[in-house]
């Protein structure tokens, strides 16, 4: 074991796998704070997209991820919706 707060298969000692992007679709985010949040390039709702983990902005064309139940609200780590997810 490289670090005390992990176990040999690469998980913390939670439980939760340091490996992002699989992790963060497994954690919920909170929904109250989903109804507070919106895009920060058009400043219009966001649609929660739970089968991809990403939160959608129509209106930018943008998804953004969602990682360990924290939604990455920045225009340089979303997904173009026009690119395959």
């Amino acid at each position: 074991m490289s670090d005390a707060g992990e176990t040999k298969s690469g998980e913390t000692k939670s439980g939760a796998s340091k490996s992002g992007a699989a992790a963060g679709r497994s954690q919920p985010v909170d929904p109250k704070l989903l109804e507070l949040l919106v895009c920060p390039v058009s400043h219009k709702t966001l649609r929660f997209d739970k089968e991809a983990g990403e939160l959608i902005s129509e209106a930018a064309g943008l998804a953004y991820p969602i990682r360990d139940g924290i939604p990455i609200m920045l225009e340089d780590e979303a997904r173009r919706l026009d690119d395959t997810p």
